[in-house]
C-alpha cells in the first residue's frame, strides 16, 4: 500500500531523476487545496509553495492528485479523488466529456462559469493591462471621483446548450470501421461521437448519416500518419433563422466515389439540406480546408440573419458560431458606438461584413477593411443583398488601408476593431491614435491581448469606460468582450 504525506510520496523508485529542489516528483500523490482556476480551466493548487495545475478541479475543493509532470516553476497533476467538493460542481451531462477536448467547464454550474469568465477578464485587465478596475459598484464615478473601469457581469444564455451552428468533424478509422467525432484532449485521437450537446441537433444528425453512408460505401478515412485515405472532415453549417443546411465534404483527393449516391442519401435523410459542397485538401497539414471548393449539389450559399441583416454563408465563410449570442454581442457593440445616424465609422477586421452591416443601419457611412480577399467579396455581396449603399469595403491590412483613407479625407467618428486572438497589429493601434476618433469600440475574443492593447490606447489618450463580457461559448473557457473607449479630451 502507498503511504502519503502532504507534499510527497515516500517511494520514488519509479522516478529516479526528479528535478532537484522541488517538493514533488512525477507519480507522487498529494492532497492540495484548489485556490483558483487558470485560463485553460484547470484548477490551481499548491503544495509547499509549488503550483500544480489540475484538470477537472474547481476552486474551493480539497483534492488528492497524482503528479504527471514537473517543471521548474509549476507542474501538472491528475485528479484522483475529491475530498471536499465545491458547491459549484455539477455532473457533466455529456457522456464523453472526460475524453473529448471540446468543453472544459461542463462540470461547473453555469452561473459560476459566468462569474469566473468575468473574473478572468478583470484579472487580465489588472495584471497585463495594469488598468484600474472598479469594485463591485457599477458607478464609474462616486462624488466626482473616478473609480476605475466598469466590468459588467457576463451576459449568458437562458439555455446554454445546442448553440453551435457549425460542426467541423474529423473522420478516422478504427477496428469497428468509420468514426467521426472530436479530438481527445491534447491529441489527434478521434473520439467517436453520437451527439454533441453544444451542437445544433441537425449537425449531429447529418454527421451520423454521413458516417452510415460512408460505412455502406466502403469509404476510407484520412490517416494523418500515412497520408492515405479519402475523407478528412465533414463540415456542417445550419442557419438558425432560415433552417437551411450546408454540408461540406473535405477529401484527400479530387474524386468522391459514388458521389451521386452520397447526394441522394444526404438529401433523402435531411430535406433541409440546400447545399452540398466538396473541398479538396491533399496537403500534409492540420488545416481543415484546402484551396479548392466546388458545389456538388444545390446552392453555393445558405442564408441566415443577425438581427434584421441577412447574410450569405459560403463553405469557407467565417460566421459567428453562436447566432443567439452574436446578436447580444453586436447589440452591445452598437450601443457602445453611440450612433445617431450622422457618424462615419471604420470597421477594422471586418470579415464578411457582419459588424459593418449591423452598424450601417444606424450610421451615415461605414468603411470596412479585411486582409482576406474572399471575405471582402462576401462582404460586398452581403451589402448588396441587404440593399445597403452606405458601406464600402476594401482589401488589405487595416494599418495600410486606414491611413490611405485618412489621406482621402475620411475622418471617422468611431473605429470598431474585432481582431483575431493575437489582438491588434501595433501599427493599427498607432493608426487609431493618429486618427483620433471620438470613440473606439474593441470587440475581443482574447482577454490577454485585449488588456495589452487597451494599455496602448490608454497611454495614447483614450479612457476605457466599460467592458461587457459575453458568453459566446458556454461550457468552454472562451469569453468574448466588447469595450467602449472614449478620447480623454472629449470624455472629461
Amino acid at each position: 500500500m502507498k503511504k502519503h504525506r502532504s507534499g510527497r510520496q515516500s517511494d520514488r523508485r519509479s522516478n529516479p531523476a526528479p528535478l532537484i529542489g522541488l517538493p514533488v516528483s512525477k507519480n507522487d500523490e498529494v492532497v492540495i487545496d484548489i485556490i483558483g482556476m487558470n485560463h485553460d480551466g484547470e484548477g490551481v493548487g499548491r503544495t509547499e509553495g509549488y503550483t500544480l495545475f489540475v484538470a477537472g478541479a474547481l476552486p474551493g475543493e480539497k483534492v488528492r492528485v497524482k503528479v504527471l509532470k514537473t517543471k521548474k516553476q509549476y507542474g501538472y497533476a491528475k485528479l484522483l479523488d475529491i475530498i471536499l467538493q465545491s458547491q459549484d460542481r455539477i455532473a457533466a451531462p455529456c457522456p464523453i466529456n472526460d475524453q473529448c477536448g471540446g468543453c472544459q467547464l461542463q462540470h461547473m454550474d453555469y452561473n459560476a462559469q459566468l462569474a469566473w469568465k468575468r473574473q478572468l477578464v478583470v484579472d487580465n485587465l489588472v495584471r497585463i493591462g495594469k488598468l484600474d478596475v472598479a469594485d463591485g459598484s457599477l458607478n464609474r464615478e462616486i462624488e466626482g471621483k473616478e473609480q476605475g473601469i466598469t466590468v459588467l457581469p457576463t451576459l449568458g444564455m437562458s439555455d446554454p446548450w445546442r448553440y453551435r451552428n457549425k460542426a467541423q468533424v474529423p473522420f478516422g478509422t478504427t477496428e469497428g470501421g468509420l468514426v467521426g467525432g472530436f479530438y481527445a484532449k491534447g491529441s489527434h485521437r478521434i473520439i467517436d461521437m453520437e451527439a454533441c450537446l453544444i451542437q445544433h441537433e441537425n449537425n449531429d444528425e447529418i454527421v451520423a448519416h454521413i458516417k452510415s453512408i460512408g460505412q455502406e460505401l466502403g469509404i476510407t478515412a484520412y490517416d494523418e500518419e500515412t497520408g492515405q485515405g479519402l475523407l478528412r472532415h465533414v463540415v456542417v453549417k445550419v442557419a438558425f433563422r432560415t433552417g437551411e443546411l450546408m454540408v461540406v465534404l473535405v477529401t484527400n483527393g479530387a474524386k468522391i466515389p459514388n458521389v451521386d449516391t452520397w447526394i441522394a442519401e444526404i438529401t433523402k435523410a435531411m430535406p433541409a439540406v440546400t447545399s452540398i459542397c466538396h473541398n479538396i485538401n491533399t496537403q500534409t497539414t492540420n488545416v481543415i480546408f484546402g484551396d479548392k471548393t466546388s458545389v456538388l449539389w444545390g446552392n453555393e450559399v445558405i442564408y441566415d440573419y443577425i438581427g434584421d441583416v441577412k447574410f450569405a454563408i459560403s463553405a469557407r465563410s467565417f460566421y459567428q458560431v453562436n447566432p443567439v449570442q452574436t446578436e447580444v454581442l453586436y447589440g452591445k457593440t452598437l450601443d457602445y458606438a453611440g450612433l445617431t445616424g450622422a457618424e462615419t465609422v471604420i470597421d477594422a477586421y471586418c470579415g464578411i461584413g457582419t459588424i459593418s452591416l449591423f452598424l450601417a443601419q444606424h450610421a451615415k457611412q461605414v468603411y470596412g477593411v479585411e486582409i482576406v480577399p474572399e471575405a471582402i467579396e462576401d462582404a460586398k455581396a452581403n451589402a448588396e443583398l441587404n440593399g445597403m449603399n452606405n458601406v464600402e469595403f476594401a482589401v488589405g491590412a487595416s494599418e495600410d488601408v486606414i491611413p490611405r483613407w485618412k489621406e482621402q479625407g475620411i475622418t471617422p467618428d468611431v473605429i470598431v476593431v474585432d481582431p483575431p486572438r493575437k489582438g491588434c497589429d501595433p501599427r493599427l493601434l498607432e493608426t487609431i491614435l493618429a486618427m483620433q476618433p471620438e470613440r473606439v469600440v474593441y470587440v475581443s475574443c482574447n482577454p490577454s491581448t485585449l488588456a495589452r492593447d487597451l494599455r496602448v490606447l490608454e497611454d495614447g489618450g483614450y479612457r476605457t469606460v466599460e467592458v461587457q463580457p459575453v458568453d459566446m461559448f458556454p461550457h468552454t473557457t472562451h469569453v468574448e468582450c466588447t469595450v467602449r473607449l472614449e478620447r480623454k479630451d472629449t470624455a472629461e
